[in-house]
């Protein structure tokens, strides 16, 4: 049987192929914008079927309907990264969060720690050799379909054809569901005086040649804006977005000093609007590999002057970070943060920045705290934080002691707060 014949005979419905799930199943969906969305909906669908099946996703860009009130007995869903859809669950009881590096996803997978009944990813077509691509979600999702029992996949003419180690072969897929769904966009972050003001900071820190990682959000999308008279940039990153886009185009980044991978911008996942899609679409320069390649500190480490540019909730006196709690409250997750901040701080003249805005609810709350929050995750550990920003400049922690650290994260803290850590300073 070649190639056609077999995909011609496995292309089902959506509610034919979830046909496949069994209760007390675990299944694993592919990542953030790459999400397939009729195999969740058709799944849901048959929740009256089904109990204790395991749903176990990292950023979850779509509607997450199983977790939804009143799924929990059919449908519990295990989170790897918190995200606007699966935080009310996972707060309630109703949902789980595992902490664990982006970079070691995988080989929860592949060693089993996490064993995988059912994959259900999105792909574009096949092409005249029977491969298809995985898009804008590479990450995890390729070594899933390494390791699942049973893959399903939306076939997609809308998931843009990527290039690199993007590709699986129909082979590889048990059964086709065609979709022509529009790809999940993530539109454009407002950015205000305070993000300006971060960017800007930030951007003084990074020089000419250097290769970024950048995050989601207002500030990385701040930094780019800064970074228009800039020379000779280049991309390793676990994303982008269509800030990016512009620098290239711009011809700002060209990835041509790049030490690794020259002249490709190499990234494992990408978040943006339908520009963005259109851009990467059988794009030579942008290389997509698996997450534990992309964010191996090792590997990052191999980019001269490596700058990871990432985020945070709090930051206390000692340089501690926490980037994924509220107290003890899950907000997000660790993600990518420490694979950069480490693989930065081995690169030759890298540098590892933690950026956040000096205050919150309204200026209410001060970001910079004298300790962190009862409960609250440390992200990123005192040991590894090298510059932290806020719109009132930039902070340099390594080499400092503790006093130098607290009298430096109080000079960028937001003035209404500095007395009141000053005498936390002096409490502690």
């Amino acid at each position: 049987m070649n190639w056609q014949e077999y995909y011609q005979q496995r292309l089902v419905t959506a509610a034919e192929a979830v046909k496949v799930v069994q209760s007390g199943d675990r299944i694993v969906l592919g990542h953030a914008c790459g999400e397939p969305q009729l195999l969740p909906t058709a799944l849901v669908e048959r929740a009256i079927e089904l109990q204790d099946v395991e749903i176990v996703h990292m950023v979850a860009m779509g509607q997450a309907l199983y977790c939804a009130p009143g799924m929990e007995r059919h449908f519990r869903h295990n989170s790897l990264f918190v995200g606007g859809s699966t935080r009310a669950a996972i707060n309630e009881g109703r949902g789980d969060y595992t902490p664990c590096f982006f970079s070691e996803v995988p080989r929860l997978f592949r060693e089993k720690v996490l064993p995988v009944d059912v994959a259900m990813i999105q792909v574009s077509p096949p092409d005249k050799f029977g491969f298809c691509s995985l898009g804008v979600s590479v990450d995890y999702t390729k070594p899933l379909v390494d390791c699942a029992a049973t893959v399903l996949a939306e076939v997609n003419p809308n998931m843009p054809r990527t290039l690199g180690d993007s590709f699986v072969h129909v082979t590889e897929i048990d059964y086709f569901v065609p979709s022509e769904q529009p790809l999940i966009e993530l539109p454009r972050p407002n950015i205000g005086p305070v993000e300006e003001a971060i960017g800007r900071h930030i951007a003084g820190l990074v020089e000419d040649g250097s290769t970024l990682q950048l995050g989601i959000g207002g500030i990385p999308d701040a930094v780019l804006m800064f970074l228009k008279d800039k020379h000779d940039l280049g991309i390793h990153s676990e994303m982008f977005s269509d800030g990016v886009v512009e620098l290239i185009e711009a011809g700002v980044v060209n990835c041509r000093k790049k030490t690794l991978h020259p002249g490709k911008a190499v990234v494992t996942f990408l978040m943006g609007t339908r520009k963005l899609y259109d851009f990467v679409h059988q794009n030579p320069m942008v290389a997509m590999y698996p997450v534990d390649y992309v964010n191996d500190p090792f590997v990052i480490s191999q980019n001269d002057k490596m700058v990871a540019i990432n985020s945070a909730l709090q930051v206390d006196l000692m340089g501690q970070v926490c980037a994924d709690t509220i107290g003890p409250r899950q907000y997000s997750g660790v993600g990518g943060q420490i694979d950069f901040v480490r693989g930065a701080a081995r690169s030759k003249g890298g540098k590892s920045i933690i950026a956040l805005p000096s205050t919150a609810a309204g200026g209410k709350v001060s970001r910079i705290v004298t300790q962190l929050d009862a409960g609250a995750a440390v992200t990123t550990s005192r040991n590894d934080v090298h510059y932290v920003v806020t719109e009132y400049g930039v902070a340099d922690l390594r080499g400092k002691t503790l006093r130098e650290r607290a009298e430096a994260l109080i000079s960028i803290a937001h003035p209404d707060f500095r007395e009141e850590l000053r005498k936390g300073m002096r409490r502690v």
